[in-house]
């Protein structure tokens, strides 16, 4: 027998009044923000881009689901917080999920975005990276005077035994090995290597890549290579200085350097000595590795404590004081790796554990767009606000997880959020100032 009344449920009482629940609040979301990253994605149609990117050999006569609604949920599920397909069978039912696709019926199971990934092929491979890359260029009004491109790899573990898997003795586990390239805040590559090889394998073809790119829009734009030590390789340096690239790369100690640098330690050591405090020195030397045709300018960061002298080495073709060129230039390269964790942590970049290799590499991929759809909105409509350097996962919180009664008829669709949010002043500038570009 159909109940018309919904069962209530009785909880214990709060200073003397009754608290009860029960199932009658029609179509609630915990994702109302889901609005903002909709708008994000309208301003460049990324996702509409991907998906024109990605093969479809279905019969479109008997298709339900269109290939960009299949891919912007996907990719709005993980900006969301959503890391696993499973996640899409509850999902596919929410009404907030169901508007920011453009749909107002179910949206497609976690089989269906299974049967997505699965159809990648390596086809998808530069296309998706042309589409990051064009995203990146057309986020400048006007050209740039620098660019500071910042390659670097990290560990990606799996657990089974997907293709491409290897064992990495640094990392003591089975793991794939990510090339990702930032600009600043902005990711504009990410490619999925396995780990049984050279960790700056193909970088120096990604740099060309993104040198010519750059080149043919903005041709005077000054572009620096800026990498740790494992990416010093001689036909890079060779390459960056026969084409007008600068490079601030970190060099590995060996002996050789470490006689060459001899004097600047004695000086950290000396002082440290003297006034028992830790000692930092920089200062500069030529320095020519056996496999370079030429000497080039190190700068030295002779340092010392009492745990003993710490060097550290920068091979540079930059004409800076070695101060700035260490300090504020090569040292600001741990930015990228706080983005790179803010990849995996939070987007779930790591999450490869399909076992084809090309699904893999389009699941990054997802995690890159969604990535750059909040990196978008933080750095389009937060800026000079609280949250103008938050994690994604920080603006996740406090714009995209709010609950939000959702009414629909045949003429509009209401969010009605909760007039108690504390963030609702920033949640209508950060929805203006999307709307206004």
């Amino acid at each position: 027998m159909t109940e018309c009344t919904p069962p209530t449920l009785n909880f214990p009482a709060c200073k003397r009044r009754a608290v009860q629940a029960e199932f009658s609040g029609d179509d609630i979301t915990s994702d109302g923000g889901l609005l903002l990253i909709r708008q994000a994605d309208r301003l460049h149609g990324l996702c509409e881009r991907v998906a024109a990117s990605l093969p479809d050999q279905r019969d479109q006569s008997r298709i339900t689901h269109k290939l960009i609604d299949l891919v912007r949920q996907r990719i709005f599920g993980i900006a969301a917080g959503y890391e696993d397909l499973n996640d899409h069978e509850m999902l596919r039912k929410d009404p907030a999920f169901q508007t920011s696709v453009n749909r107002d019926t179910d949206l497609a199971s976690s089989a269906t975005l299974c049967r997505l990934e699965n159809s990648a092929t390596s086809e998808i491979f530069w296309k998706i990276q042309n589409i990051m890359v064009d995203h990146f260029m057309d986020s400048f009004t006007k050209p740039p005077d620098e660019l500071i491109l910042d390659f670097d790899a990290t560990d990606d573990p799996v657990h089974g035994l997907q293709v491409g898997r290897f064992f990495h003795g640094y990392y003591d586990e089975y793991c794939f090995l990510p090339l990702y390239v930032f600009c600043g805040d902005q990711l504009l590559v990410s490619y999925l290597r396995t780990s049984g090889q050279d960790g700056a394998k193909h970088a120096g073809a990604i740099l060309r890549w993104l040198v010519n790119r750059f080149r043919q829009k903005w041709p005077n734009v000054r572009i620096i290579f800026r990498a740790d030590s494992g990416f010093c390789r001689a036909r890079y340096l060779s390459w960056c200085e026969r084409n007008r690239v600068d490079y601030v790369i970190g060099l590995t100690k060996n002996p050789r350097l470490e006689r060459l640098s001899a004097f600047q330690e004695r000086i950290a050591e000396a002082v440290f000595n003297a006034t028992g405090r830790d000692y930092r020195l920089i200062d500069e030397i030529e320095y020519g590795s056996c496999s370079w045709k030429q000497s080039r300018r190190v700068i030295v960061r002779a340092h010392h404590s009492a745990k003993g002298k710490n060097p550290r080495f920068v091979v540079t073709n930059l004409e800076y004081d070695p101060t700035v060129i260490y300090d504020d230039i090569y040292c600001q390269r741990g930015e990228a790796e706080n983005r790179i964790k803010e990849q995996q942590l939070c987007l779930f970049a790591d999450r490869t554990s399909c076992h084809d290799w090309w699904p893999n590499q389009l699941r990054l991929f997802f995690s890159s767009i969604a990535y750059i759809l909040l990196e978008t909105i933080r750095r389009t409509a937060l800026y000079g606000t609280n949250l103008a350097h938050a994690r994604c996962d920080t603006i996740r919180l406090k714009l995209i997880k709010i609950g939000a009664v959702i009414l629909r008829n045949t003429r509009r669709v209401r969010f009605l959020l909760s007039s108690a949010n504390p963030n609702k002043e920033l949640f209508f500038l950060v929805a203006r100032r999307l709307a206004s570009r």
